[in-house]
């Protein structure tokens, strides 16, 4: 196994991946806050960690990946009160919506995607924890961690005292014996709908002790890689450190792992810039190839620009893939003498992710392989073939065939909305009305997903078998 080396935001240096236990390496990555449809930015993280799980697992280790859902926030209660309907019932459509979006990324699932409304029970005990070691104090139904109290606090993002305020508004001003302090846990409100019982008072859990423990109740402490969006570093992530170790003495995570912002313009792409291209739209508009083509395009760690050239840029790229993809001849030739073009692929990937560089190395790969095929040569895939995978395009090497149509797309997304309401005369309408247009709807672990042309197979069963 190659040493592989992580930048640490917490230390600001390179660290080698050093596991708590042989062989096994725990990710926790911050997932989206759902209350509306997730865009281009939120998926670069869910990327960025879906592919960094697949090239540790070729090292040989064992990954669970863990990405929450926050479906307990003030801008959850927000947008359902602005849409008419109950937070719960926002919360539950857009966590679907999400699910849905990132299923057309086809890089399957986290291995776990917990709830932080199914989570409240070890939210509270952690809470309780803090106030029991003198590090959190309740204050008319809140409850705040004190700052003062955990000299660390700041370690993360380096900010100077003035500029750590919370963020939280001012109506809880007058009950913080700090400006810095942040909730744990918050008073019901009479306009908030939902509400879970404590020693303290009836509310619900603040954002920040959320994901701690979250983290905590799948992985432990001290596991080996917390991620997220760089815009997390502060508050969010310098607050889970300080209440992880405040409350157990060990540190939540051995490193901070930080992508850089999807930018529109000289801005982040962010719901509350109003600047976002929905993930969905930009699926429909460019397919799932280039998406994820663009999203590995640069280093995790550097801001990447959105715009329609940038992603007809790796339209083009994937173009040159799949047109190789169809001059490979399975009974070809193993190419090992371009075996040196995978080693350095993956020596990429082991020096703190760099799938840019891993990616000028895998056309490295196609120019030369294609001046061989020019020059009479039959090749097979070999390990161009783990090169694809490593970056999530494996299916070009599956016949090559082009991506499904947008309206297609769309289809099947109806269908798998009728599912889940167990309309399966419509399902089936649907799922006829895909195949009239060419395509087989294939049910996987990940997800439905589409087969066109010369993959498609024996007609499936009705959807009405559930």
């Amino acid at each position: 196994m190659r040493e592989i080396r992580l930048h640490d935001t917490l230390s600001g240096s390179v660290k080698a991946l050093e596991p708590r236990e042989r062989g096994r390496v725990g990710i926790y990555a911050c997932g989206p806050t759902v209350y509306g449809r997730v865009h281009v930015g939120n998926a670069r993280p869910f990327v960025v960690f879906a592919l960094l799980k697949r090239f540790l697992e070729r090292e040989g280790l064992e990954v669970p990946l863990v990405e929450n859902v926050t479906d307990v926030n003030d801008k959850i209660y927000d947008a359902a009160r602005v849409a008419g309907v109950a937070s719960g019932e926002l919360a539950t459509e857009m966590t679907r919506h999400y699910e849905q979006d990132t299923d057309r990324l086809g890089l399957g699932r986290p291995d776990h995607e917990p709830k932080a409304a199914e989570s409240v029970k070890g939210i509270v005990a952690l809470i309780e924890a803090l106030i029991d070691s003198g590090h959190a104090y309740a204050a008319g139904g809140d409850v705040y961690f004190r700052v003062a109290s955990f000299d660390g606090y700041g370690k993360l993002s380096n900010r100077p005292p003035e500029e750590m305020e919370q963020g939280e508004g001012d109506d809880a001003a007058d009950l913080k014996e700090s400006s810095r302090d942040f909730a744990l846990w918050k008073a019901h409100k009479e306009e908030e709908d939902t509400v879970w019982p404590a020693p303290w008072g009836e509310g619900r859990p603040g954002w920040h002790i959320e994901c701690s423990a979250m983290a905590e109740a799948l992985l432990g402490t001290d596991f080996e890689i917390h991620g997220g969006g760089s815009d997390l570093m502060f508050p969010h992530h310098e607050n889970e450190i300080a209440q992880t170790e405040a409350a157990r003495g060990q540190p939540l995570a051995r490193i901070w792992m930080h992508n850089g912002m999807v930018q529109m313009g000289r801005q982040k792409m962010a719901k509350s810039q109003g600047n976002i291209r929905l993930l969905h739209v930009a699926l429909d508009e460019y397919g799932r190839d280039a998406v994820v083509m663009y999203l590995v395009a640069g280093h995790y760690r550097q801001p990447i620009a959105f715009s329609a050239g940038a992603l007809e840029e790796s339209g083009r790229a994937v173009e040159r893939l799949r047109e190789l993809c169809r001059h490979l001849d399975p009974t070809g030739a193993e190419p090992e003498a371009l075996d040196r073009h995978a080693e350095r692929f993956f020596d990429a990937l082991a020096e703190d992710f760099n799938t840019a560089a891993a990616r000028g190395v895998l056309f490295e790969w196609v120019a030369e392989a294609n001046r061989r095929i020019a020059a009479g040569e039959r090749l097979a895939a070999g390990r161009f073939a783990d090169m694809l995978h490593a970056l999530g395009m494996e299916g070009l090497l599956e016949g090559g065939s082009p991506e499904a149509d947008p309206e297609a797309v769309r289809l099947l997304s109806e269908r798998e909305d009728a599912r889940a309401a167990r309309d399966f005369e419509r399902a089936d309408r649907l799922r006829d009305e895909l195949g009239a247009r060419g395509y087989e709807v294939r049910d996987t672990s990940a997800g439905a997903e589409l087969v066109a042309g010369s993959q498609r197979g024996a007609a499936p069963p009705a959807d009405r078998s559930g």
